[in-house]
């Protein structure tokens, strides 16, 4: 009994990370700047309607139509994630992509390497697990500051756990 309540323990998650990427307008800043935009391109469209320009008038309608791809296909792209836990036993990534689909990548805690690769002006530009002959990028969309906070809080988890012999 004690030896499964220690599988349990050693189970337990040292260090586990939900990175998801971040946009800086929320939902009502989308809409409002959407009912800001629609206004001005109504109405500049519709006077070049009236004076007789009347492509120049659809051509309002179809930047307002792009504009709003546009965030559509961003705020889809948002929904992406990963999910990083390690374990004494485990190390798992989880992604997360925007149609809900999932793959997950799990590696030997000990035998993983997290590999960071950085420009001396930029900082870090990608982050990966390597481990058994596999491979995996992790947070390649994260902005550069929650890269290096990312970075460095897998450091210290993965140290944790290969310390704990």
């Amino acid at each position: 009994m004690a030896e499964g309540n220690a599988e349990t323990f050693n189970d337990q998650p040292v260090f586990a990370a939900e990175l998801v990427p971040y946009r800086s307008l929320g939902g009502k800043g989308f809409r409002v700047l959407l009912l800001i935009t629609g206004v001005i391109c109504f109405v500049h469209g519709l006077f070049f309607c009236i004076t007789g320009a009347w492509p120049v008038g659809l051509f309002f309608g179809v930047d307002f139509l792009l504009l709003w791809g546009a965030f559509a296909m961003n705020y889809r792209a948002a929904k992406a994630r990963e999910e990083v836990t390690v374990s004494r036993t485990n190390l798992s990534i989880r992604k997360f992509a925007p149609s809900g689909r999932m793959v997950e990548h799990c590696f030997n805690p000990f035998w993983a390497r997290f590999r960071v690769r950085r420009h001396s002006e930029i900082g870090i530009v990608s982050m990966h697990v390597a481990g058994e002959g596999r491979r995996t990028d992790i947070g390649s969309f994260l902005n550069p500051d929650d890269r290096e906070s990312f970075a460095k809080a897998m450091t210290g988890a993965l140290a944790t756990v290969r310390q704990r012999i």
